[in-house]
């Protein structure tokens, strides 16, 4: 196992995993803010399940996302 290129191909994976994911939460409370299901202040609880298939590795990870 090259070390550099599995390290540099984590990187790249949890990237793309924070940016979508940030996208998508934006998107999600902005919505709901807008029409009224939110009100903006306090907290948005968040989870995201990590799943290694192939490695029987499966870790869910949840936080809250204060708003103000």
């Amino acid at each position: 196992m090259n070390e550099e290129t599995f390290n540099l191909q984590i990187r790249k994976f949890l990237k793309k995993v924070g940016v979508t994911s940030q996208r998508e939460i934006e998107k999600a409370v902005r919505d709901a803010v807008a029409s009224g299901a939110l009100s903006g202040n306090g907290k948005v609880r968040a989870s995201v399940t990590l799943k290694l298939p192939d490695l029987g590795v499966e870790l869910d990870i949840d936080d809250d996302i204060a708003l103000d």
